[in-house]
């Protein structure tokens, strides 16, 4: 008993016990507003265990007037067993339709703010998670908190008025038979407090498991195709089938505890019922009550011993959403991004947006968070009517210095500015406002699933089918689309199925052109394209008279033809190159 008290003080000292509360807490802030809602479903409830209770008075006068012989009072009190019994179902039924209506709503609100803030939190610590992970803390750990919170409240009160009712019932007729209806309650507690620790461990473990095996499904059904390539199938499933053993024995560990407590709580719960029994029958047997009342008892009993057990139920359910919420809040405690200067970075862009933008960094300095050094006092300007290349060997940075014009990572130090290119004294200040500036085409596939014009109108919901013409005609896409069946009403399978690769980047390159952002980040956008596809699609981007500043990283010399300015990601920093540098690179 003293290890298990030390083990107790040890937990709330290592601070468990404070999680726990700021997990309540957290959890109460999406539950408050539907607390009208809960007070009716506890309210109805207590209404059902009210009418539990006459029922069961009333079972103990049918038994005694058939005994007794009472017709005279056999019918009434029949009809009123019966009206309480239908009554009881319409109770139960509403129940079911208040929990699931509510449930529905805490649910769909918890998922779509936990989606919004997911979205909002900064990339770079986000990508310490993977996308498993984080499908499975968005999904099922939010399922857990709506599903428990609504219920869990409620049927605590519930729980508690049948048992104090129960108790009080049986106490009213005989205190002797009310003790030995809660023999069994100290066993129950004592085995809720042992179960407790491993409860909190099994679930941490599971929640840990089944995010693996949600990020392993994920990625194996997005790289299918290169698991067929590379005859890896049998590697799957054999990483598959180990997942399921891991999880299996998991379970196994914790059913083997819970069947060995089930085992033992029911022999402590037949002792006590055979023990009430025998009571029953002595009391009976010597007149001291009749058997309606013998019948009471034994029903209430059944409900002291069911209640009890309900209650201390409740710990694991508990347990369960707070180890939910504390998975939700290591996502959602990040750091967020801050959108407060949206309109401000609308009424500058509306302000120049015949004029053209400038971007300009000096002296940037950039460190992953594990402490790698990307960028040390790096500096690079790009103006509006001229393409700007970044070239460098692949890993040096070009990708990560794209991400940091789009605000998505955050410098340590430096300078970074937007500015009019004829008012240098109109810039607005970096922050993630600033991405209405921009249209970006990441490397790889990064088109969506539907009709090629609903890929169009993601960026402009209100684009007309003339301009999504145009634009991929700038893209040179409209000479493999105009050849479809549906022209731009053709689907667009998951990651581009259905068109080749070259294909997919000239139709994400035609939606970056329909924002009509005064820069465009162009980040290997061509490399699946031929090379006079290629300088086709650049010089139709910039004989737009549309002025536009725009930014390509590039592994192709012959691209670089056509740019106005080179720079090179080299030793931490990014160097403008010489008209001769150019051309020697151009020739080697």
């Amino acid at each position: 008993m003293k290890e298990k008290i030390q083990f107790y003080i040890r937990r709330i000292r290592e601070g468990r016990l404070k999680e726990m509360i700021s997990q309540t807490i957290w959890v109460y802030t999406y539950v408050r507003k539907y607390w009208l809602s809960i007070i009716i479903y506890t309210g109805i409830g207590l209404l059902g265990t009210g009418t539990s209770l006459v029922m069961s008075l009333l079972s103990r006068d049918l038994v005694d007037i058939v005994t007794l012989r009472k017709a005279s009072e056999l019918l009434k009190t029949f009809v009123m067993y019966i009206s309480f019994s239908m009554f009881n179902v319409i109770v139960s039924q509403i129940l079911d339709y208040i929990s699931a209506m509510v449930c529905i709503k805490v649910d769909n609100e918890i998922k779509s703010d936990i989606f919004e803030k997911m979205l909002l939190t900064r990339l770079e610590p986000l990508m310490a998670y993977h996308t498993g992970d984080l499908l499975t803390r968005w999904s099922s750990d939010a399922s857990t908190i709506s599903n428990g919170v609504l219920s869990w409240v409620p049927n605590l009160v519930i729980n508690f008025a049948k048992f104090v009712s129960a108790l009080a019932v049986v106490l009213y007729y005989d205190p002797v038979f009310a003790l030995l209806a809660m023999a069994g309650m100290p066993v129950s507690l004592i085995m809720s407090k042992t179960l407790l620790s491993r409860m909190q461990s099994r679930n941490r473990e599971s929640a840990a498991l089944s995010a693996r095996m949600m990020g392993f499904n994920q990625e194996t059904f997005s790289n299918i195709q290169t698991i067929k390539a590379f005859d890896l199938i049998p590697l799957y499933v054999r990483q598959l089938k180990q997942f399921q053993k891991d999880f299996w024995n998991l379970k196994k560990k914790y059913q083997k505890l819970g069947i060995a407590t089930s085992i033992f709580m029911s022999f402590v719960g037949l002792l006590v019922s055979y023990s009430c029994y025998g009571l029953g029958i002595y009391r009976v047997w010597t007149g001291t009550i009749s058997y309606g009342t013998m019948t009471l008892f034994l029903s209430m009993s059944g409900t002291l011993t069911g209640t009890l057990h309900s209650l201390t139920g409740m710990v694991p359910s508990a347990i369960g959403i707070t180890t939910s919420a504390g998975r939700l809040m290591d996502i959602l405690d990040m750091p967020r991004e801050d959108y407060s200067e949206h309109r401000m970075v609308e009424k500058f862009y509306k302000r120049n947006q015949d004029v053209g933008l400038c971007l300009d960094i000096r002296d940037m300095d950039y460190a992953y968070y594990n402490g790698t050094q990307v960028f040390q006092g790096t500096s690079f300007h790009a103006a509006p009517h001229e393409i700007v290349a970044l070239v460098g060997p692949s890993g040096e940075g070009k990708t990560t210095l794209l991400r940091i014009i789009l605000a998505l990572l955050e410098p340590q130090r430096g300078t970074m500015e937007i500015y009019a290119e004829s008012r240098r004294d109109d810039k607005i200040s970096y922050s993630p406002s600033i991405r209405q500036l921009f249209s970006y085409v990441p490397q790889g596939n990064t088109m969506f699933s539907g009709t090629v014009a609903e890929n169009m109108r993601n960026v402009k919901p209100e684009a007309t089918d003339e301009e999504i013409v145009a634009c991929l005609k700038a893209s040179c896409a409209w000479e493999f689309i105009e050849k479809l069946p549906d022209g731009i009403n053709s689907m667009v399978g998951e990651r581009g199925g259905g068109f080749s690769e070259g294909q997919a980047q000239r139709l994400s390159i035609a939606r970056a052109l329909m924002k009509k952002s005064p820069i465009l980040l162009l980040d290997e956008a061509t490399s699946a394209l031929d090379v006079a596809t290629e300088r086709r699609i650049l010089k139709n981007i910039m004989k737009d008279e549309y002025p536009r500043t725009c930014i390509v990283t590039t592994h192709r010399p012959t691209v670089l033809t056509i740019c106005k300015n080179v720079y090179a990601i080299r030793n931490k920093c990014c160097e403008k190159l010489s008209s001769d540098e150019v051309e020697k690179m151009l020739h080697e």
